[in-house]
């Protein structure tokens, strides 16, 4: 009896722990990359055909596919911030990002810099799009 009461009374204290027990939910990683920046002035489509404008981005769309939002971290700089890849270039290949910026002056200015870019939700290429 005495056995039977020990088993049961285990039993129970390992069904209400399991009943508390939240399944492990992984954190989504965030990843970060170094890319060699430029910028520019264009003001025609894009290619995911959305006029280019502020917070617009263009990648090679391998790395970084249409609809991928980052964030260009560079703490005081007036091009730091959340961007979209909205749009792909002919030189544009690898780890290269060029930034939109309405004025061509300071796209010039802007010249090719180091940056640090941190992905926070990747987009899909559309079949429509492609890699032409």
């Amino acid at each position: 009896m005495l056995y039977s009461t020990l088993v049961l009374l285990l039993l129970s204290v390992g069904a209400s722990a399991d009943a508390r027990a939240e399944p492990h939910k992984p954190r989504p990683q965030t990843r970060s990359l170094r890319m060699l920046a430029t910028a520019y002035c264009d003001r025609g489509p894009t290619k995911s055909g959305v006029p280019a404008q502020h917070g617009v981005v263009a990648a090679d769309i391998r790395r970084l596919p249409l609809g991928t939002r980052v964030r260009i971290l560079a703490p005081g700089e007036h091009y730091a911030g959340v961007y979209t890849v909205l749009d792909t270039g002919s030189k544009i290949r690898g780890r290269d990002l060029d930034i939109f910026m309405p004025n061509c002056r300071a796209a010039k200015r802007f010249g090719k810099r180091p940056v640090q870019v941190r992905i926070l939700t990747e987009g899909r290429n559309r079949g429509d799009l492609g890699d032409r």
